[in-house]
């Protein structure tokens, strides 16, 4: 009889349970709101780092196609790079190509390796062999 009465005592106080229902369910979707958010600026960023190495390797591609097709340059160090495209998706980035002789003195063969950076850091880099035809 007296938890009866108690719980009776407990249930005419509708306004304390609906603050602490209100409380309790703002919290749960504050919880379900900042999950949501930081599973966006995952997802974005992701797709930002995608594309970017995506860019960089079509870049490298490009730049050491045009180095297999340039004459070869005995003894040399470096080649110039082909201009990169002007569009906005190139923007900020940059191509060294290097050369390093297989063998002393050079006798024809060259290692090639094309660095691409954005920003000044490295974002992907491309080696292959260039030999004198």
């Amino acid at each position: 009889m007296r938890f009866t009465s108690i719980l009776q005592a407990f249930a005419s106080r509708e306004s304390g349970i609906t603050l602490i229902e209100t409380v309790v369910a703002l919290a749960i979707m504050s919880t379900i709101a900042v999950t949501f958010l930081s599973g966006l600026a995952t997802t974005y960023k992701a797709a930002f780092i995608v594309d970017e190495q995506a860019t960089a390797e079509s870049l490298a591609q490009s730049q050491m196609e045009w180095t297999q097709n340039v004459d070869y340059v005995y003894s040399t160090t470096q080649y110039s790079s082909a201009s990169i495209p002007s569009g906005r998706d190139y923007i900020n980035y940059s191509a060294t190509i290097t050369a390093e002789p297989l063998h002393n003195p050079d006798d024809g063969i060259q290692k090639i390796t094309v660095t691409v950076k954005r920003f000044d850091e490295t974002v992907t880099r491309l080696q292959s062999y260039k030999v004198d035809r």
